[in-house]
This record gives C-alpha cells, sequence and structure tokens, in this order.
C-alpha cells in the first residue's frame, strides 16, 4: 500500500550539487519519520540523514554542513540537497518511511548518485 520513490538521482561532477526527492504515497504522510541511507559500492548501507516526522534531523558526520534534508508536506516529500559531492560518494540514495507507531517500515527502490568528471 505505502510507495516510496526516490528521484533526482544522476550523474554530477566533483563539487556539483545534486538534489533528491523521496515522495511517499499510499498513507498519510505526517505517520511517518522518512530517513536517507546510501550505499556505496563494495561498502555497507549507511545512514546519512535521519530525521523525525517533526523535521528534526542529525545529519552522518561526513555529510554535516554539505547535506541538508526538508520536508514538504505539501508534497508528501521529503528532499535531500547534497552539495561539494565527492567521487568516493558515488552510491545508490534510498529513503526509508518509519511509521510513527506501528511496527511497520518502507523502503525506496533506490536512485543512483554516480560522482564523476
Amino acid at each position: 500500500q505505502v510507495q516510496l520513490v526516490e528521484s533526482g538521482g544522476g550523474l554530477v561532477q566533483p563539487g556539483g550539487s545534486l538534489r533528491l526527492s523521496c515522495l511517499l504515497s499510499g498513507d498519510a504522510f505526517s505517520l511517518y519519520k522518512i530517513e536517507w541511507y546510501r550505499r556505496a559500492p563494495g561498502k555497507q548501507r549507511e545512514l546519512v540523514a535521519p530525521m523525525t516526522s517533526g523535521g528534526n534531523t542529525n545529519y552522518a558526520d561526513s555529510v554535516k554542513d554539505r547535506f541538508t534534508a526538508s520536508r514538504d508536506n505539501a508534497k508528501s516529500t521529503v528532499n535531500l540537497q547534497m552539495s561539494s559531492l565527492q567521487p568516493e560518494e558515488t552510491a545508490v540514495s534510498y529513503c526509508n518511511a518509519r511509521h510513527v507507531w506501528q511496527a511497520r517500515d518502507y523502503w525506496g527502490q533506490g536512485t543512483q548518485v554516480t560522482v564523476s568528471s
């Protein structure tokens, strides 16, 4: 029923910026905390931007001051603005929605971010 769709990935040059979006459908947007993860080739998935339903975000140290997550309630969307991207940050980015009370969560299929010159 609940679906998450990531978009905005693509090819960007080192030092460039990219904006990702995560759209939730099938349930009330306000009932979910949405977080951003990424998985680089050969590495474990890492949490980069946890977010409560109220919008409070504690970024991973590696992305602080470069990434900004925001919540657009009108569009049922959480965005991730990424800047100063480096080649080692080439990864598939995922969003995860966790219900604020019920024991359920949902994953998107991911969007590829490639940082290369």
